[in-house]
This record gives structure tokens, sequence and C-alpha cells, in this order.
């Protein structure tokens, strides 16, 4: 049975946006699955907790998924993407290529040793909270029971979160994307 997932992107280390459009791209190919949006990109700081992700700005977004990919397969995927594209699996806390992230699939709750949905800190984060806004304001937390604009306004993090000005423009046709066309 298809699913609608939303999924994290973020990237601060190397060519930020190439990373974060490659990953889009790779997600757009998934088997059994179509991307149905593409939120804006942000621009975001590091947000220093449980992390140590350095001092790189990111570039943050969010990706709507139809699939019927089981949330398990799904994470194994994302996973691979992340290390085909240079993701340092040693230091998953410190500057990255490129994070996924499963923020919602459905209204499934699973709380797993190393697969926990919806994301456990998804309500607390601007920079997932303004594109997955963006992308369904109306879409509902399924154990906080708040809207993603509620969550929004309500969130403790005070990071700074701004829209990327200006949006690079789509390298393939209509489909959305993240990075100019190679012609321009």
């Amino acid at each position: 049975m298809r699913e609608t997932v939303y999924i994290g992107f973020g990237s601060n280390v190397g060519d930020r946006l190439d990373f974060c459009d490659r990953a889009v791209t790779l997600l757009s190919l998934l088997p059994h699955s179509q991307v149905t949006g593409i939120s804006l990109l942000y621009e975001t700081e590091p947000v220093l907790d449980h992390a140590q992700p350095g001092n790189g700005w990111f570039l943050n977004g969010v990706v709507q998924l139809e699939t019927d990919l089981t949330p398990r397969s799904l994470l194994t995927v994302l996973r691979e993407i992340e290390r085909s594209l240079g993701r340092d699996e040693d230091n998953r806390s410190g500057p990255r290529t490129i994070d996924l992230d499963i923020l919602f699939y459905g209204s499934r709750l699973i709380n797993e040793a190393d697969l926990v949905v919806p994301h456990p800190r998804l309500h607390d984060r601007r920079f997932v909270l303004m594109p997955l806004n963006e992308l369904d304001p109306l879409l509902i937390h399924p154990s906080l029971q708040q809207t993603a604009t509620q969550l929004l306004a309500t969130a403790k993090d005070q990071s700074e979160v701004r829209l990327l000005f200006p949006q690079p423009s789509t390298r393939y046709g209509s489909r959305p994307s993240c990075s100019p066309r190679p012609d321009l």
C-alpha cells in the first residue's frame, strides 16, 4: 500500500547545492516510489546539541514521496545514498556531505533501535519545520496531534533559518530540482 513519506535532507560540506541535488535526484529514481513534492532550499545555522556538525551552515529541504517501500527498506536505501555521496559513517554526528532522515512515514509510529518515526527531534527543528510547513502546513504529527504550522509556531529551536535566495533553477525540465540546469 502506498504511503506518503517526508524525508528531510541537508548538507554542510563541499558543494552543498550539488549534494542536495544529487540526493533529490536519487530519491526520484527509487523503485515503487514517486517524488510528489520538493521544498525550497533553506540555509540554516548548525544546531549544536547531541551532534557536532561543525561550523558550516547547512542547505536543508524536505522531499515528499509516495512509496510502496517498507520503512526498513527505505532506511536502507537512504543510508546507501548517504554512503554513495560520501557521508562519513564513522562520524555520523559530524559535518556531512548529505544527511537523509525519514521525518514521517504516513501516520505510522515506529520506535526501533535505529529507526524512530516520526523523527524524534523534528518538532523542535525550525530547519525541518519550515520546509515541511511549505509542503503541507496541515500535516498532523501522529503522536503530538499538532499540524506542521502549529509545531513551527512553538518550536524551541532559535537557530537562524533563511530561505536561500535566489533559489536555483531546475535542471530536469518540469521536475523540481535543487540546482541550475547545466545549459544556464
